[in-house]
């Protein structure tokens, strides 16, 4: 809140003229020496965090209820200050709100009205499919194609008319194109997704973004144009890219182009949560499950400085696990060292 106005000194006429003028030259001399704020790059150095500032101008909503805000509340009544200050470099951050495989509605209607109040978009991640991820360490998903399409209905109605960017089944085309997905399950694969991307679209304020991997896992975008036709992308608003993982975000934007020229110029956007130093080197297992010594990537944005990049976003949370590698938790669970870890290679 402004603080209480000063008495002004009173000037003649003539003097108060002189030191408008004066006031005016002074900051243009700055500006041409600085250069204006619309001469700035619209982003910071995109496989580094922004400067301090980008995330208040983002247009997202931060979870007031996260992990990772929690985790800064508990570490504050502990007297843990000095690393709570660090952890709000996460939870001070908009990310991707992952809604849940047995009922999406009370998550997604606790974001949904606390996005409203904000005036943000809510980023939201559904990650239910049928067979998911392969058995892997992220296995579940929905029982059947039925109660699938149960769940994203669900999903759907509960964003209701709010602003929301979904980013639609992390993986899930990705596996139909490395030959992980079991055989004769494909097809029906592609239906549900397909079914999806309309079902939320008919939400007017909804936008929605296939997962296409990311090229250190399909090196050839090629493959994935007609999974991706299959799975709605002429109806979607685009594909997402590196969900969950550290590709660079200039390898990405590469690895976009390629693809959005194929798909005849559709956008897409990067998740940036941990890939400020890039993937850990060695196989692609040993560059993906909690590895060490990573970082934040930039801050959640719209402010690209790229026609084709929709967004930077944090899809994966920050300091959730990838699954009981290195010493993790199970996936998706909550590992405030390794959260804590990021946050303090990050230069912002």
């Amino acid at each position: 809140m402004p603080g209480p106005r000063r008495a002004r000194t009173p000037l003649t006429a003539l003097t108060a003229v002189t030191a408008v003028a004066t006031t005016l030259t002074l900051a243009l001399i700055a500006a041409a020496c600085t250069g204006s704020p619309a001469a700035q790059p619209e982003s910071a150095p995109p496989d580094r965090p922004a400067a301090a500032g980008i995330a208040e101008e983002s247009p997202f909503w931060v979870d007031p209820q996260s992990d990772a805000a929690r985790q800064v509340a508990a570490w504050e009544a502990q007297g843990r200050n000095s690393d709570a200050q660090v952890l709000r470099r996460i939870s001070d951050r908009p990310m991707a709100l992952w809604a849940p495989g047995a009922d999406p509605g009370p998550e997604i209607r606790r974001a949904r009205a606390s996005a409203r109040a904000a005036g943000r978009t809510l980023v939201l991640t559904a990650y239910n499919i049928p067979y998911r991820d392969c058995g892997r360490h992220s296995a579940g998903g929905a029982r059947d194609a039925s109660a699938y399409r149960s769940w994203i209905g669900a999903f759907a109605d509960n964003i209701a008319d709010n602003k929301a960017l979904v980013i639609l089944e992390p993986d899930a085309i990705p596996h139909l194109v490395d030959g992980c997905t079991r055989a004769g399950h494909g097809d029906e694969r592609l239906r549900l997704l397909s079914e999806a991307v309309d079902r939320l679209k008919r939400n007017k304020n909804t936008k929605v973004y296939l997962d296409a991997g990311n090229p250190g896992w399909i090196p050839d975008p090629a493959k994935l144009v007609d999974p991706l036709y299959k799975a709605g992308l002429e109806h979607a608003d685009g594909f997402s890219l590196n969900v969950s993982n550290f590709q660079p975000s200039a390898a990405g934007r590469e690895y976009g182009a390629e693809l959005s020229k194929a798909t005849r110029g559709k956008h897409f956007v990067i998740d940036t949560s941990r890939n400020g130093e890039g993937p850990l080197g060695g196989s692609r297992q040993q560059a993906w499950c909690n590895p060490p010594g990573r970082a934040l990537g930039a801050p959640p944005s719209d402010r690209t400085g790229d026609p084709l990049v929709d967004a930077y976003l944090w899809i994966k949370r920050p300091g959730e696990s990838d699954g009981p590698c290195r010493g993790g938790p199970p996936a998706g669970k909550w590992w405030p060292d390794y959260a804590l870890g990021l946050a303090r290679r990050s230069t912002d």
